[in-house]
């Protein structure tokens, strides 16, 4: 089905020509159209133009309503103030254009895809192999997850990166243990849990590192096998493979959880730029854009400077020959750029990243490799907050593992569906309780825009009161409900109906989600949509409250408000899904 106008869009066009005809000397104009408390929308263009212009406001106005094509769309268009102009739509075009959304079969609700869609790289989600996931890493997963989702339903070509952290020395003294005690991963990789993977890992390298620090011996022998690993030793990389394999178990049991879909082609790390380092390194030096100092290979920055006030370099390769991060994240441009052709590359990572992020895309555009025509962005995110507004910890200090929170908010959430559940069975509870918890988790990170901070409260997040999930889920349980009680009654639009004001104010919002999801995906702004679903809900529950549905006058009424019940039933849960949060059908 092809896109549907909304109804903004053709109160904008109708102005737009009515202003160009008052002064065409003007050329096109925007009238700056707004959603307004005086009436439907109001226009507010018409001042800047005519100070421009040197006309007089109010005169410009008046011949801007009397330009003004009406027919079924614009019920009424007064001038108010200095200039202003406050529009109001008929009844019969606020349902009409709603039904045309509800007619299109796609599920899509009458969005359009965009016409001239590029390439956009989006990394995220990016554990670390042998090491559990923590609180740490739920936001570059979540926020990453809903920009995938939003940019894909708008049309782009979205390529996804998980760039893990599978390289480096740590491995050379993981390696060199296992190979000196090879019973400890002795199990086979399929006949394991994620959990139990890692805890594996974990135990392995607890082990590793207390036999590091206590024999200098085997110190050497393990700093040794770190250069067998970089030279691509073929017994060493197959023990690495192991330490990968068992992380990816892991990593995939958590992003189940989370009800988060990563695929295994989708995860190229750190180890899979391993190849394009030395080339790298030799292409900036010979441009220029990197010189030696000290024996390193530095890039420097006139408006970068430490404490002391020296230049603070981006060091690309160290003085001994090895290869640190900016040289894996240069040489992970280059292949997103050259090799999958990105137009756009963004970069969702913790906002304490932000000067290593700047150094690097600086660098990369001194080399050519960005530029106009290809952009890389850093989509930083603030740290997730205890309730005391400190950096979210267990009590005993610890950084708190996501599995455990995770747990914990499925428990909370189960113990709220098991109170309201009237007709569930336990394996229902269940289900919901794990749909409703990991849905408040995600929806208190995306509620908040990504580079504030903001604090971790279960007790709010599983709140039925507030903008959280569990308000958007229950709202849409309880259109599911009236629906399945409707009985013989069938949504269906009735334009010729009047509208009561709810009826109005929920109909003029859904047919904004079109703009919402645009600007969302255009800004990589998740929040706002989370903020729109709010208002719908909200919305909806003013209508439930002023409007009876099944009990309304006559059956054309009746029909007409279940099919603003199902309309926004529809918004919700496509609009959920592009944030990753389940809308189950009862609650």
């Amino acid at each position: 089905m092809a896109s549907v106008t909304s109804l903004s869009d053709s109160v904008h066009q109708r102005l737009a020509a009515a202003l160009s005809a008052a002064l065409p000397q003007a050329g096109s104009a925007d009238p700056l159209l707004r959603r307004s408390d005086r009436a439907d929308f109001q226009a507010n263009g018409i001042l800047a133009l005519a100070k421009k212009e040197k006309a007089n406001p109010r005169e410009l106005a008046t011949q801007v309503v009397s330009g003004v094509e009406s027919g079924e769309l614009i019920k009424d268009v007064e001038v108010s103030g200095p200039g202003f102009l406050n529009i109001t739509l008929t009844d019969r075009a606020i349902t009409a254009n709603l039904a045309a959304r509800y007619a299109d079969d796609t599920g899509r609700l009458g969005v359009p895809h965009t016409e001239q869609p590029g390439t956009t790289v989006v990394d995220y989600a990016q554990p670390n192999v042998a090491k559990e996931m923590h609180v740490g890493h739920l936001r570059s997963a979540v926020i990453g997850d809903a920009v995938v989702k939003l940019l894909e339903f708008t049309g782009e070509n979205v390529v996804r990166r998980h760039h893990i952290g599978d390289w480096g020395t740590q491995f050379g003294m993981l390696i060199q243990y296992l190979e000196e005690h090879p019973h400890e991963l002795d199990h086979k990789a399929d006949e394991v849990s994620g959990e139990e993977a890692m805890s594996n890992l974990d135990r392995l390298y607890k082990a590793a590192r207390g036999l590091f620090d206590a024999d200098e011996e085997f110190k050497t022998r393990a700093r040794r096998r770190v250069v067998d690993l970089q030279a691509g030793d073929p017994q060493t990389l197959a023990t690495w493979q192991k330490f990968v394999d068992e992380s990816k178990i892991y990593f995939f049991s958590v992003f189940e959880k989370l009800d988060m879909e990563i695929r295994d082609a989708d995860i190229v790390g750190e180890s899979g730029y391993n190849d394009m380092l030395a080339e790298t390194c030799r292409l900036l030096e010979e441009s220029g854009v990197a010189v030696r100092s000290e024996g390193a290979l530095c890039v420097f920055f006139d408006d970068i400077k430490g404490p002391d006030g020296n230049p603070v370099p981006l060091i690309v390769q160290k003085s001994d020959g090895g290869y640190g991060y900016a040289a894996t994240d240069l040489s992970a441009i280059r292949d997103r750029v050259f090799n999958l052709k990105a137009n756009s590359i963004i970069y969702v990572v913790d906002a304490r990243q932000s000067l290593h992020f700047k150094m690097v895309f600086e660098t990369a555009r001194r080399a050519g490799w960005l530029g106009d025509d290809v952009k890389a962005h850093q989509l930083a995110f603030g740290t997730v907050l205890g309730k005391d507004g400190k950096p979210f910890k267990t009590r005993e200090g610890e950084t708190v593992r996501l599995v455990d929170l995770l747990d914990e908010a499925i428990d909370r959430a189960s113990a709220v569906v098991r109170e309201k559940a009237q007709d569930l069975s336990e394996e229902e509870i269940a289900e919901r309780g794990t749909q409703v918890g990991v849905g408040a988790v995600k929806y208190a990170d995306l509620s908040t825009s990504a580079n504030r901070d903001y604090k971790f409260d279960l007790d709010q997040m599983v709140s039925l009161n507030g903008d959280t999930s569990v308000y958007l889920q229950y709202a849409y349980a309880r259109i599911q409900s009236i629906l399945r009680k409707a009985g013989a009654s069938r949504p269906a639009a009735h334009p010729e109906l009047e509208l009561h004001e709810a009826e109005r104010a929920l109909g003029l919002h859904a047919d904004s989600f079109a703009a919402t999801v645009a600007e969302a995906a255009t800004e990589y702004a998740p929040h706002k949509l989370a903020a729109y679903l709010y208002q719908l809900a909200s919305l909806y529950t003013t209508f439930y409250d002023k409007c009876p549905v099944l009990k309304a006058e006559t059956q054309e009424q009746i029909e007409n408000r279940l099919f603003l019940c199902d309309v926004t039933a529809r918004t919700l849960h496509r609009g959920m899904d592009l944030l990753g949060i389940r809308t189950p059908e009862r609650l």
